[in-house]
């Protein structure tokens, strides 16, 4: 109440005009108590309360890096995926499908030692892949990966962890930092950085290996272009194909890269990861059809909506929407 009413009080008069009311969200208990007040918040400010917003608990995809779920430490289930959360991380939201597969236990990973023995590691896209892939270094992470994967644990790289499971990378016109670094060499590729950055919506087919005939959804957005070593050719598989015929990514080993995110979105290739990776540990896991993530998000967002709706003066609010698109034509025909 207190920052509602400074707010308005701190308003030059023009601006403290454009206020048609006040929210409260994001409210526990009984809204009936707050009456008191309320009325008091609107004898200061000279504005309606317009509604009251109880806590509602939603899944939606968080925005940025300071997300809570990125500070899950423990999975928990069944099985275990291992995210390692690099400095620049981006695009996290890809593994939120995953979390709703009821025996995958997802976790984010800093240090070497909370990486431990997990049933997959996953590279995730990042806004700087040399300088990530130097972290990696450092902080004893990439002795940690090569000798899980001497192991037999599967490894996958998307977009920028993708970059870096390669032999190489080389940025000769400075569009991360410049120069070349050695990659993990978990794949026979080498990337280049270009200054076309790629950006476009994709769907695909898994068209090799475990996931063979998977169908994804999801996005291209990346800098440079990976390119198998001509000595692995026919050896080391495409990862998917696109609907273009395109193929993306590459597999090897155990070892799994691609370009695209949102790979999970569909919900075909959670269901054969967990398949995967329950008959690498030779257990068995339930057998479940995983809802795609565009249905579940309409779902959330549509609880958000009718929450929303039923909490405020939705009346008063297109009146005062109404009356301010009158007053702007009034004065642009002046």
């Amino acid at each position: 109440f207190a920052q509602l009413y400074g707010t308005i009080a701190l308003l030059r008069q023009e601006e403290k005009e454009r206020v048609i009311g006040t929210v409260i969200n994001k409210f526990r208990g009984d809204a009936g108590l707050l009456t008191p007040g309320l009325r008091q918040l609107e004898e200061l400010t000279g504005k309606p309360v317009l509604g009251v917003v109880p806590w509602t608990e939603l899944d939606i995809d968080d925005e940025d890096i300071l997300a809570p779920r990125l500070e899950r430490k423990h999975g928990e289930r069944t099985l275990d995926i291992a995210v390692i959360r690099l400095p620049h991380l981006s695009n996290f939201t890809d593994f939120a499908p995953l979390e709703s597969h009821p025996a995958i236990g997802l976790r984010y990973v800093h240090g070497v030692t909370e990486l431990g023995k997990p049933d997959l590691v996953i590279l995730p896209g990042t806004k700087s892949t040399m300088d990530d892939l130097r972290w990696l270094r450092g902080r004893g992470f990439a002795e940690a990966l090569l000798a899980l994967h001497r192991q037999k644990t599967p490894v996958l790289g998307i977009c920028g962890g993708y970059q870096m499971l390669g032999r190489a990378l080389s940025d000769p016109l400075g569009t991360e930092s410049g120069g070349s670094c050695r990659g993990l060499s978990l794949l026979p590729a080498e990337t280049v950085f270009t200054a076309e950055k790629t950006r476009t919506r994709r769907r695909a087919e898994c068209c090799a290996g475990p996931f063979q005939g998977a169908m994804l959804e999801g996005y291209e957005i990346h800098m440079g272009r990976t390119v198998l070593q001509p000595e692995h050719t026919g050896i080391a598989r495409p990862f998917c194909r696109f609907e273009d015929g395109q193929e993306d990514g590459m597999m090897l080993d155990g070892v799994f890269g691609t370009y695209l995110h949102g790979l999970f979105d569909s919900g075909e290739l959670v269901d054969r990861l967990a398949a995967y990776l329950a008959g690498q540990k030779g257990i068995a896991v339930p057998e479940v059809k995983t809802e795609s993530r565009a249905l579940y998000r309409a779902r959330q967002y549509d609880l958000l909506a009718d929450t929303v709706r039923r909490s405020l003066d939705i009346a008063a609010i297109r009146t005062a929407m109404r009356d301010y698109a009158l007053r702007r034509g009034e004065k642009e025909s002046t």
